[in-house]
């Protein structure tokens, strides 16, 4: 009974090697394949490919490292700023010349925080997307289509869209007076910086020809918003922060985020797959670094509306709200699941990811009813 029980192991063994050598010598053949013919060839054909394959490994390494390793990553990075402390909102005078007229004025938080964020996505770190790496996939598979090397460029792009969202409400709203004065030109240019594609490399095939890559357009975003804060700071600008106006930004973050939970909702209910689902990490990250980028962006918030906020109350809620965002930016498993909610062997990270999201757009609702009343 024993030998017959280790006879059976033992075919399994030997079945399951075959099948592995088999599946090794697939692999390895192509690559034997180019050793033999490299080695027959003269070496001014060898030097060319060796440097092209060394060049290549170069390049890939690079990629690599890049796409692994997430510099300054820090979700309490605008704590240091301590803007729950400031008093007087963005645009308010600070001091004054010997005529009374304003001297010195409050610079915005807002812009202040969106220029971190993109320094950070393209300056201290390489912006994944429009590396032509990238671009070229992992063996012309989209890299959004495999379970690795993708992470930091969807949690980059959900960081984009919150600082794309605060451009926006700089320009529509928040950086003229009552909506009616003339638009500020560097916010605009800051915004329309903001909207360029995000996948944009030195060239294009559609249409075909030269292109300016993703990382310049938006570090000429960032040169935008530092010569907004400069005219802030100097009063030759506006901020219009106004109850109203600060009601109206929190109704689009939180459709923006009310947005993200419904992509979060649909993954999480009509794919599965567990570990084995290749685009629920897509989907966290990009939710992930879209709460990484409100965070910031929702402090610099009520510091700008300093003044609302002391009138309304709002001191206690807004701490709430960024308790809210510090419990969702613990969440950082290593390996994303999306498995059933009821599963014990493999979590759903997609559903725990949406309930934080509707936690924090129920908290700026909250703010908003208050604002509404």
């Amino acid at each position: 009974m024993l030998d017959s029980v280790i006879t059976f192991f033992e075919t399994i063994f030997l079945s399951l090697g075959r099948v592995i050598g088999r599946i090794a010598a697939a692999i390895a053949w192509p690559f034997l394949r180019i050793a033999n013919w490299f080695r027959d060839r003269h070496w001014m054909v060898q030097a060319p490919v060796a440097l092209a394959f060394l060049l290549l490994v170069g390049l890939y390494g690079y990629f690599i490292w890049q796409t692994q390793v997430w510099t300054n990553f820090n979700t309490s990075f605008v704590d240091v700023h301590k803007y729950s402390t400031r008093e007087a909102p963005a645009g308010a005078a600070l001091t004054a010349k010997a005529d009374g007229s304003p001297q010195t004025c409050q610079p915005s938080a807002i812009a202040e925080t969106a220029i971190e964020l993109t320094d950070f996505n393209v300056n201290q770190n390489a912006w994944i997307s429009s590396m032509i790496l990238y671009k070229l996939g992992f063996f012309g598979v989209d890299w959004d289509h495999t379970p690795f090397l993708d992470n930091k460029a969807n949690f980059q792009r959900g960081v984009n869209e919150a600082v794309r969202r605060a451009t926006v409400e700089l320009v529509d709203t928040l950086g003229r007076m009552r909506g009616t004065s003339g638009i500020n030109n560097n916010l605009q240019s800051a915004r329309s910086n903001m909207q360029y594609g995000e996948d944009k490399w030195y060239w294009s095939t559609s249409p075909f020809g030269p292109l300016t890559p993703t990382p310049s357009v938006y570090r000429a975003a960032i040169k935008d918003l530092t010569n907004f804060n400069k005219e802030l700071s100097v009063c030759t600008t506006t901020f219009d922060a106004r109850a109203d106006n600060l009601r109206e930004f929190l109704d689009r973050v939180a459709s923006s985020l009310g947005s993200t939970s419904d992509i979060l909702r649909e993954r999480s209910e009509n794919y599965g797959g567990g570990w084995f689902d290749t685009r629920a990490d897509d989907r966290f990250w990009f939710a992930f670094g879209q709460l990484y980028g409100y965070n910031a962006i929702l402090a610099g918030t009520r510091a700008d509306f300093a003044n609302v906020i002391k009138e309304r109350n709002l001191g206690p809620l807004w701490d709430r709200l960024q308790g809210q965002f510090k419990s969702a930016l613990k969440i950082q498993p290593a390996i994303i699941s999306n498995g059933a909610e009821d599963g014990w062997i493999m979590p759903t990270h997609l559903a725990t990811m949406g309930f934080y999201v509707l936690r924090v757009r129920s908290n700026i609702q909250e703010i908003r009813d208050v604002l509404d009343r």
